[in-house]
């Protein structure tokens, strides 16, 4: 598992860097929009279950490194949050 040093792997290492940084921003965004139209429905969300919470524990992370990012046409808004008594398809 071990590999040399090649040239290029310090931008290899930026690009997964800057790539982690969007997706925590990305999860950290939609969480709060989630908890926040839970708890304005009515539903309880305890302050220390929301601690506990990780961004980073996602279906959409791919940790083999390659990554697909398709752009819905959002109109600058952000796509809608599902309803939380709907099944999901993966379910």
């Amino acid at each position: 598992m071990r590999q040399a040093y090649q040239e290029g792997m310090e931008d290899q290492l930026g690009a997964l860097g800057l790539v982690l940084n969007a997706i925590t921003l990305w999860n950290t965004v939609y969480l709060d929009a989630a908890i926040t139209a839970l708890r304005a429905d009515g539903y309880t969300v305890r302050d220390e279950d929301v601690a506990r919470l990780s961004l980073y524990v996602r279906r959409h992370l791919n940790v083999d490194g390659h990554y697909s990012f398709q752009l819905p046409d959002l109109a600058g808004a952000r796509r809608a949050l599902r309803d939380p008594d709907s099944r999901d398809d993966d379910d």
